[in-house]
C-alpha cells in the first residue's frame, strides 16, 4: 500500500491549508487513517484521526481548527488546517493502519509564518 501527501506549503498566521493523503487501495472497515506531525528534535505526534465510519478524534492542540475528512470513495483523505500559528509548523505525515500492518505517507512540510 502507498500513500500519496500533499498540500503542503507556507502561509502566514491565521490562513488555511488543506492536506491530501490518498491511499493506493480502496479502505475498508479495518482501515484508520491518522494525520502526525513531527518537528526537529521531538517525536511525530498525533493530530488527527478519522476511522472507517468517519469518527473523528483529534489532538487537543488542533481541536475547534482542524478537521479531518475522506472523499466519498473513502481512499483520500483531507486535513483541513484553519487559524493556523506559527506552532503548527511541521511536516505533516499521514499514516494507515489496516488492523495488520502499518504504512506511512512520505511527509508534506507545513510552515506558518508569524
Amino acid at each position: 500500500v502507498q500513500l500519496q501527501a500533499s498540500g503542503g506549503g507556507l502561509v502566514q498566521a491565521g490562513g488555511s491549508l488543506r492536506l491530501s493523503c490518498t491511499a493506493s487501495k480502496t479502505m475498508t472497515s479495518r482501515d484508520v487513517m491518522t494525520w502526525y506531525r513531527q518537528t526537529p528534535g521531538k517525536q511525530r505526534e498525533m493530530v488527527a484521526l478519522i476511522t472507517y465510519s468517519d469518527s473523528p478524534t483529534y489532538a487537543d492542540s488542533v481541536k475547534g481548527r482542524f478537521a479531518i475528512s475522506r472523499e466519498g470513495a473513502k481512499n483520500t483523505v483531507y486535513l483541513q488546517m484553519n487559524s493556523l500559528k506559527p506552532e503548527d509548523t511541521a511536516v505533516y505525515y499521514c499514516y494507515l493502519n489496516d488492523g495488520l500492518r502499518g504504512y506511512w505517507g512520505q511527509g508534506t512540510q507545513v510552515t506558518v509564518s508569524s
